[in-house]
């Protein structure tokens, strides 16, 4: 595709600009949405240790969809620089030329104004909670210029539905919502970091920071000290909540899909990195269905 010179925009039917729009929000590539819909679900129904209400379940599925749509479009809009110098990015609708600055700051807010109007249905600790989830959305995007850890940021981004699902439910968020957090942001790590080893040689030519570069040669280490943290952690938490066999079920295929991905990214493939990191997708939905049919099978013992 040939890229326009910086400020240009390419003439588009309508039919391409809601192609470019699509691409933009990544809805064609829904990983990230799943990644950042797991942990929502495991705390909405952990903390009610049940089925969540169909109006609170909704609004967490759309709000999923719209903040990780969002995020992905202030994303592109602080990277506009960058993106086009990597060979990943370099197609993306901003850096080709294809949407407006303008364009993507006018969708950026829509996505967020949908996502606000969805809360305001809650109560309001999530309401407050969420303005602390816009402003670590907005800020993620910029810390890898000068912040040798982003990962770390992003931990928190992509678990603090953790504790608005809590908020959202209980009207207050316990100890145990605060260690499904901590568990997750481990999780986070290892695939983020398997996600940045992909992009590292460019990285590193256009000066901008990544856990993958930052533990250089321990990089696959890191990894897996990451998913183990994160899989001991959900064990400590299964065990506190009483959870059962169908629960540690879950686990152990998490943990065999961990151990999949260290076989993935030993050798430090581009290619099969992003396998790795791809495949978190069905770590996120072992661990649910281990623990949606404990609860269920739970539930109906007790009736």
């Amino acid at each position: 595709m040939a890229h326009l010179p910086a400020g240009s925009v390419q003439p588009l039917t309508f039919t391409q600009r809601l192609d470019a729009y699509e691409r933009l929000m990544r809805l064609d590539q829904p990983i990230g949405a799943l990644l950042l819909l797991w942990p929502a679900l495991w705390s909405l129904w952990l903390s009610r240790r049940a089925v969540p209400e169909l109006d609170v379940l909704v609004i967490f599925l759309l709000g999923v969809v719209l903040m990780r749509s969002a995020g992905c479009v202030i994303n592109d809009c602080a990277d506009r620089r960058f993106d086009p110098c990597v060979e990943r990015t370099r197609d993306r609708p901003l850096a080709a030329g294809i949407v407006s600055m303008r364009e993507a700051l006018a969708l950026a807010a829509a996505l967020l104004l949908g996502a606000f109007v969805l809360v305001l249905q809650l109560n309001w600790l999530t309401v407050v909670l969420s303005f602390a989830a816009l402003a670590i959305t907005v800020i993620y995007p910029f810390l890898k210029r000068f912040f040798v850890f982003p990962q770390a940021w992003l931990g928190v981004a992509f678990s603090f539905s953790i504790p608005m699902a809590y908020a959202a439910q209980l009207g207050l968020i316990p100890h145990a919502g605060w260690a499904l957090m901590g568990a997750t942001f481990f999780w986070i790590i290892a695939y983020d970091t398997e996600y940045a080893m992909v992009d590292r040689d460019d990285d590193l030519k256009l000066g901008l920071k990544s856990s993958a570069i930052m533990l250089g040669r321990f990089d696959v280490a890191g990894v897996m000290i990451a998913h183990a943290l994160f899989l001991a952690s959900l064990t400590a938490i299964g065990r506190w909540q009483r959870l059962d066999a169908f629960y540690f079920a879950g686990l152990a295929v998490a943990a065999g899909l961990a151990l999949y991905q260290y076989w993935l990214i030993r050798g430090r493939d581009r290619g099969r990195c992003f396998r790795a990191f791809r495949n978190n997708n069905w770590v996120g939905l072992a661990v649910f269905a281990g623990l949606a049919l404990d609860l269920h099978f739970r539930s109906g013992m007790l009736r």
